[in-house]
């Protein structure tokens, strides 16, 4: 069992409504978990979003918290609601309603990584997923409410960047629907449920101003996170993002590529403007006379 479920990195003063959270790029592969899967180390890190919460990291500079899991998604996915068990898994768990993710193997305890590879053999016992849930999934949800609370309280509203990455592969089914090249970036806003319009159009001129091609909700709409947490009305916000693995890693070696650093800093640049975004008008520097 990952000894933490998340690490929580937070500014010397929160200047932002801006939240930024990596769920899926825990890496803390324990050595009991590891002896039961059936996948070799670099096989079961294909479903991680490996550096993210690198990327991502100087949100703390800018006054907003980063909220990155220890755990790995393989272990527990903390993009899943707490009851979508798999029962091809989770010994006496009952079939119920067809749910898409718990059929492909993804649901809270997942069954397989990326392209279907089973974790594996055999099913595991529900008062293990249960366990892994109450260890994992509980605090970081917890931490993440709190997170959210907390910029209501201060500024009135909350903007959530849930952080992810996406397999080059898997954008080759929308790169034919934006200028014949696919996207780099692509924003989940459950189309239009989980935030307000202006917030997501900002958000994509971000990315766009950086030079990155964006697509929004094809193919990732969201999932659990900005499903929970988007809650516009309210002045609660949540935006998914999907940044291609290519730009910055190795995906077979699961390691940075010859990008890497370049890509970092551009994301730095990025992630101070998203910050900005949920800044009070008194609190931004005022431009040299």
């Amino acid at each position: 069992m990952p000894k933490d479920a998340f690490e929580l990195f937070v500014p010397a003063r929160r200047t932002t409504s801006v939240v930024f959270a990596s769920p899926h790029s825990g890496r803390d592969y324990s050595a009991s978990f590891l002896r039961r899967a059936l996948l070799d180390e670099t096989e079961i890190r294909s479903s991680e979003d490996a550096f993210v919460d690198h990327l991502f990291a100087v949100a703390t500079r800018h006054g907003a918290p980063l909220l990155a899991a220890s755990a790995p998604r393989a272990y527990v996915d903390l993009n899943r609601a707490a009851d979508e068990l798999d029962p091809a898994l989770i010994d006496g768990v009952r079939r119920s309603a067809h749910n898409p993710r718990i059929a492909s193997g993804l649901g809270v305890i997942p069954r397989v990584v990326s392209n279907g590879r089973p974790i594996y053999r055999g099913k595991l016992a529900l008062a293990e997923a249960e366990a892994r849930i109450e260890a994992v999934w509980k605090p970081y949800h917890a931490a993440l409410g709190r997170l959210l609370d907390e910029s209501h309280a201060r500024f009135g509203e909350a903007i959530l960047i849930d952080c992810h990455s996406m397999p080059h592969e898997a954008l080759e089914a929308v790169s034919s629907g934006i200028a014949g090249a696919p996207p780099d970036v692509v924003l989940g806003d459950r189309f239009g449920a989980a935030a307000r319009p202006a917030i997501v159009d900002r958000i994509e001129a971000i990315f766009t101003e950086a030079g990155l091609k964006v697509a929004r909700n094809m193919p990732f709409a969201g999932a659990y996170i900005t499903q929970a947490y988007g809650r516009p009305a309210r002045r609660q916000h949540a935006v998914q993002v999907e940044v291609d693995r290519a730009l910055y890693m190795n995906e077979r070696r699961v390691e940075p590529n010859a990008n890497y650093e370049a890509f970092r800093r551009l994301m730095e640049s990025v992630v101070a403007e998203l910050a900005a975004m949920g800044r009070p008008a008194a609190d931004v520097p005022m431009a040299a006379e």
